[in-house]
């Protein structure tokens, strides 16, 4: 989820944690903060590997493991930083509240698409709940208004308001997401497609209008569905699956651009896809800002003449604009 989110979350569960003797605005700045602190994993970055952060985001600093960890490490940080201006405020108090914070982070973040490892070091699997997305306001701005009344206005019955808002809303995109893979698996039986794999994932900002993913033997087939009251789909189109002895007949075995396809394989949960309008450019076909479409917002750059040099990492942000009118129209008709 986005860091606004991320932190909100962390000061609502220090917010419903009981008597806070300390200042409340120190304690909710440490919640807030602490919930943020997960992902500074993206400073792992390397110039002569493009794909390392991709194998370290949401990856030790968002394990389960790690949170008791975590959690101490930024209360005693925040402590050295905070615990001057606030004499109320123990260490212990710091790290019990900054854990708090902490803990949010990672189960926030595996109800989205992107994946997150969260039982590190024991299975490095990328979960993926995908019953929300990344950005999405009708979740964040409830959450915001409700802390912001308890703390200003002193009203006690908003901060559960807010700790139920941050549970109930997911619990909707669940049953969305399911409602949405039932209509996946009507579309994908009146064409006659035997599935092997099927998911629905949310698209921008809302649990109203889904992508619906699913694989044949032969390739991918990506349409859109809005599971309002009543469904309606959007259909969308079709890509091979990636056969690299066809697709890359250069491609070298065990040389560094095979490997590198294979890390953003595992990245992309298996949803990788030759473009179409690119033969050297494989796409995570997960993300686009039109649920029904194939114009991904990421992928790897390739060079036959280089085998044993490091793809290019590439994200699009093409017609964005555009493209969001277009979802809004998906969305509104």
């Amino acid at each position: 989820m986005d860091p606004l989110t991320q932190g909100l979350l962390g000061a609502v569960a220090v917010r419903n944690s009981g008597n806070i003797n300390a200042k409340r605005g120190t304690v909710l700045i440490l919640g807030f903060l602490a919930g943020m602190a997960a992902d500074l994993d993206v400073l792992i970055r390397s110039k002569s590997d493009p794909l390392l952060f991709l194998e370290f985001h949401r990856q030790f600093t968002h394990s389960l493991i790690f949170i008791p960890l975590g959690g101490l490490i930024c209360g005693l940080v925040l402590y050295k930083l905070m615990g001057r201006r606030n004499t109320t405020l123990s260490w212990q108090q710091s790290v019990l509240f900054c854990t708090l914070g902490y803990a949010t982070h990672a189960l926030l973040d595996t109800c989205t698409t992107y994946g997150t490892q969260l039982y590190w070091p024991f299975s490095n699997a990328r979960v993926s709940w995908n019953v929300m997305s990344i950005i999405d306001p009708l979740y964040t701005l409830p959450i915001a208004g409700l802390l912001i009344l308890s703390v200003r206005k002193h009203w006690r019955w908003t901060a559960p308001l807010a700790l139920f808002w941050v549970l109930a809303y997911p619990s909707l995109g669940w049953l969305q997401r399911d409602r949405a893979e039932a209509v996946g698996y009507q579309l994908a039986a009146s064409r006659g497609h035997l599935v092997r794999s099927l998911e629905a994932k949310p698209s921008f900002g809302n649990i109203l209008l889904w992508k619906i993913v699913y694989r044949t033997d032969e390739a991918y087939y990506i349409d859109a569905v809005r599971v309002g009251r009543k469904p309606k789909v959007f259909t969308g189109d079709s890509i091979p699956l990636l056969k690299l002895s066809t697709d890359l007949p250069w491609l070298v075995a065990n040389s560094r651009q095979a490997t590198d396809i294979e890390r953003f394989r595992w990245f992309s949960q298996g949803y990788i896809a030759l473009d179409p309008n690119d033969p050297n450019r494989i796409i995570d076909i997960r993300y686009s800002l039109l649920p029904n479409e194939l114009d991904a917002l990421w992928s790897i750059e390739l060079s036959p003449d280089s085998p044993d040099s490091a793809v290019s990492y590439q994200t699009h942000r093409a017609d964005g604009r555009a493209k969001l009118n277009q979802l809004w129209q998906m969305l509104t008709h």
